[in-house]
């Protein structure tokens, strides 16, 4: 059995739309000495201004920098080209790096590559998801989001939203952009960005496989003022004429005032994901199990290993989830929330099945169409 890696480089998926700047920001980030140890994947070498960098080929879709980094090619399948670069550190052929980027085609639905990294049985050992990053162009940016249902789907699925061109761009419409995008995804941290120059450290920590590593990004997730607006903000029948794709993708955050138990968080998880899970874009949230403050994550079908936290990021004790979702209603997922508190009819202590208790969940579940 593959042993767990002690130390997992994190991973972070850069996307955008086509033109958006994704190259732009690699090619500064290449740069950087915090990134001297990094792997970066994107889909052509010849997209990057490498030439006066270029050191080493340790392998036919692989180039060595000058500063350490490691620039590679997706050659088929993601999961194998994630293997190869492990197998290649390992054998010593490539240097050791401690974090990897993925640069996404500017089309690109990131889930699939989420879904890679995290239940992958060997990538899962030996790679932690660190985030998403999403890249939205000032000038052509609304237009994008107006015509490409996946330029929306980019931006509800961010941890970072970086918007870059801002210069070309008129004050006033920079501003509606950024609104516009706060209301399909409250939780993101945002950033203007000219010519790629951002901190590296702005793009990294979003916490996905650890989120007690860091309580302001749980705050930062649950703020349900936030996204209480933006949930207003969708209702609006103008808007929703106005930004046709916007109306299918809601943000709203929902809460449960009892503690649920370990075997609900369980059943309700599996529940949303299974009857719901294309629908879901994001879930996040902070639950009260049996006293204790447990953070979940999904994105679509892809559930996140529940954490536990040391302590609680603040004073509040009810349960908070926060939803990015896509054609689904807030009252749909409300009527779910009765299964937080019960399981599906099984005991774990006595190996028995209680009918009764299977018949609620099944009710519970018939509520969820």
């Amino acid at each position: 059995m593959l042993e767990v890696a002690a130390e997992r480089p994190p991973v972070t998926v850069i996307t955008g739309f086509l033109g958006s700047g994704k190259t732009t920001l690699l090619n500064r980030l290449l740069r950087e000495p915090a990134l001297s140890r990094a792997a970066v994947i994107i889909n052509e070498l010849g997209e990057i201004a490498l030439d006066h960098l270029l050191v080493a080929t340790p392998g036919e879709n692989m180039v060595l920098l000058e500063n350490g980094c490691i620039c590679c090619t997706v050659r088929g399948d993601l999961v194998e080209t994630l293997g190869d670069l492990h197998a290649k550190r390992s054998d010593g052929t490539l240097p050791s790096f401690d974090r990897v980027l993925i640069e996404t085609t500017g089309i690109a639905d990131p889930v699939p590559i989420v879904q890679s990294v995290v239940t992958d049985d060997v990538l899962a050992r030996l790679y932690r998801l660190d985030g998403v990053v999403t890249l939205v162009d000032a000038v052509n940016g609304g237009g994008q989001l107006d015509d490409h249902v996946e330029a929306v789907k980019q931006a509800a699925l961010a941890d970072r939203l970086l918007i870059t061109k801002s210069d070309l761009a008129a004050p006033d419409a920079c501003e509606a952009l950024a609104a516009r995008l706060a209301r399909i995804n409250p939780g993101a941290e945002t950033h203007e960005v000219l010519h790629g120059a951002i901190a590296p450290e702005a793009l990294f920590g979003a916490a996905l496989s650890d989120p007690g590593a860091r309580a302001h990004e749980v705050e930062r997730w649950l703020a349900a003022q936030a996204y209480s607006h933006a949930e207003c903000a969708h209702g609006d029948g103008a808007h929703d004429a106005a930004h046709p794709h916007d109306h299918e993708i809601r943000a709203y955050c929902v809460f449960h005032d009892k503690p649920v138990t370990a075997a609900g968080l369980v059943t309700w998880l599996n529940l949303i994901a299974g009857l719901r899970g294309a629908n879901l874009l994001r879930v996040k949230g902070l639950l009260n199990v049996e006293g204790r403050p447990v953070a979940v994550h999904a994105v679509q079908t892809l559930l996140h290993e529940p954490v536990t936290l040391e302590q609680w990021p603040d004073a509040e004790r009810r349960s908070r989830l926060v939803f990015i979702t896509r054609n689904l209603e807030r009252a749909e997922l409300e009527r779910t929330l009765a299964a937080l508190e019960l399981d599906a009819g099984g005991s774990a202590r006595s190996g028995t099945f209680d009918a009764e208790a299977y018949a609620r969940f099944a009710r519970v579940a018939g509520n969820f169409r």
